[in-house]
């Protein structure tokens, strides 16, 4: 057994000193990974704070995580499969668009146990006085964990109706999120917990008081029949181990192996939050936490808190920035100071209706491909055209009917403001499709069918372009070598047949530069779709050895 390993060593070794390494095989019997095997136990995993300042002059003064830069190779996305798509994990669950959800699904989102209950007391046992919204932390008559958050006074609905929203998208989108309620609380419901304490604005501990409760909601609106109208989000399972970066991993978590910068749906996400209007993607607004499971300790992770979407800024309507310009910018900076304040950008002319549940929210000047959060984010600055087409195909799989329905859970009181929300989300959402589709050739779904193959054409189903007629041609693959071979007057949708086990299908349109490459593999009489490749994409990386089945 020795002598048989020392020759393939030796024979391997000279092959490579000759120039010709031994190649492995481009597809392995277990492609394409849908989902990545169960974690690893995380036995080490360490609560972390992450302070909001340190965060934001990292990411805006220096430069964390791997960059790529313009006019170099982009750097792919390394947590994907041979189809290019996202496999679900701890981070991502692939839902609306790979298996279209109900009118029903959707509203529902990820609620699945419910508001707390309306029979008994709700027994506050922490309390929220600092930052933009005031809240409490409760335990409904089961003992059941919530908080509860409230809109600012001037302007009910601005916070709560976000938050639904939000949510529910955000859900269907694929992302983990917590159960978001709307619910009515009225005064008399609340007990203080025994040993509840607050942080006075000295920050000084000491036990809560009803004078406390009654200080904080005199501070939030309250409705005509003296009930005040907030939002129940339901504690996350596990125990809080603090919030994601968007570079790096997590050290103490040995199922985070792919630097958070190369993750496709980190780097998606700049173009959902460019539709959903949420500029506060940051770190903070993220939450790992240390989940058992079946029993094994592993992490899992979540966006939370959305009060800041669709125009708002939580505490009142966004700025005008919101969206167009980061809280600093060098180059806007310059411009107003050279020209003495006298240039008006076009994002500055944009009008906005008066309803104060809203905000600042619009389509006419809103530039999916210019959006920017409030401030750099190493996983949006890696965004390459293929991961910005893996967005918004999906952004685009919400029909009118869906938008307005997920909308309808905000349960905004004027009619107006929810019709205004819907027409500007679907507005936007042709919008980035006109950005982001066409930076590749916009082909999907691929299927076999009866001996041939099969696909959708995304900007023509949407009515953004036509990018046919098409045209296939057919070459023999051959996996152990990853090279292809011609097959003469093989052309056409009609699978031709194979001596290798494997083809490869190469799509093209008006557009010669821009090609699409199926890969099929033969099994048991039967063809399955094993690859896509897409033209103008950087080849993508093999995946980390652990997702491999052994």
């Amino acid at each position: 057994m020795r002598k048989i390993v020392f020759i393939l060593v030796t024979i391997g070794l000279g092959l490579q000193a000759l120039g010709q390494p031994a190649k492995s095989p481009k597809f392995y019997p277990d492609d394409p990974i849908k989902a990545v095997p169960p974690p690893l136990p995380a036995k080490s995993v360490k609560l972390r704070k992450l302070n909001d300042f340190y965060d934001y002059f990292l990411n805006d003064f220096g430069k964390p995580g791997e960059r790529w830069e313009e006019g170099k190779p982009g750097i792919p996305a390394q947590n994907t499969n041979t189809l290019g798509e996202v496999p679900d994990d701890d981070w991502y669950t692939n839902r609306h668009y790979f298996h279209p959800m109900t009118l029903e699904e959707l509203r529902r989102g990820p609620d699945k146990v419910g508001p707390p209950t309306q029979g008994g007391k709700w027994r506050v046992v922490a309390a929220k006085t600092e930052g933009i919204t005031p809240g409490f932390t409760i335990l409904d008559a089961r003992g059941r964990r919530y908080i509860i958050k409230f809109d600012p006074l001037e302007y009910p609905e601005i916070a709560t109706a976000p938050d639904m929203i939000g949510a529910k998208f955000f859900y269907a989108l694929g992302y983990n999120v917590p159960e978001n309620y709307l619910i009515s609380l009225r005064r008399e419901n609340l007990v203080i917990g025994e040993d509840t304490m607050l942080t006075d604005e000295k920050g000084r501990k000491r036990k809560m008081t009803n004078e406390d409760v009654g200080e904080i909601l005199l501070h939030v609106p309250v409705l005509e029949d003296g009930s005040y109208r907030a939002t129940a989000s339901l504690y996350l399972p596990g125990s809080p181990v603090g919030p994601r970066r968007y570079h790096g991993t997590r050290r103490d978590d040995p199922n985070d192996i792919v630097p958070h910068e190369h993750r496709r749906d980190l780097r998606g996400l700049r173009v959902f939050c460019a539709w959903l209007g949420h500029d506060d993607s940051r770190a903070i607004n993220s939450l790992d936490m240390l989940d058992t499971g079946d029993g094994v300790p592993f992490v899992k992770h979540y966006l939370i808190d959305f009060g800041s979407l669709l125009g708002s800024g939580s505490d009142g309507p966004n700025s005008p920035r919101s969206g167009n310009v980061p809280l600093f910018s060098w180059s806007e900076s310059a411009r107003e100071f050279f020209t003495l304040g006298l240039y008006v950008p076009s994002w500055a002319r944009a009008k906005y209706p008066t309803y104060s549940s809203v905000g600042r929210f619009e389509y006419e000047r809103f530039d999916a491909a210019k959006w920017t959060p409030e401030y750099h984010n190493p996983a949006f600055a890696n965004l390459l055209p293929e991961d910005a087409f893996w967005a918004a195909r999906q952004v685009l799989a919400f029909t009118d009917e869906q938008i307005r329905a997920i909308v309808k859970t905000g349960q905004f009181s004027d009619p107006r403001a929810d019709a205004w929300v819907a027409e500007c989300l679907i507005k936007r959402r042709d919008k980035v499709g006109r950005a982001f589709l066409n930076q590749a050739l916009p082909l999907d779904f691929f299927k076999t069918e009866n001996g041939r193959l099969t696909f959708v054409d995304l900007a023509a189903k949407h009515g953004l372009s036509e990018n046919g007629p098409y045209t296939i041609t057919w070459s023999e693959f051959d996996n152990a070598r990853s090279e292809a071979k011609e097959i003469p007057q093989a052309v056409g949708p009609q699978i031709p047949a194979t001596q290798t086990g494997f083809l490869e299908a190469t799509i093209t349109g008006k557009d010669q530069e821009r090609t699409v490459r199926v890969y099929l593999r033969e099994r048991g009489g039967t063809h399955e779709l094993v690859g896509v490749e897409r033209s103008k994409q950087t080849p993508a990386k093999k995946q980390p050895a652990q997702w491999r089945m052994k």
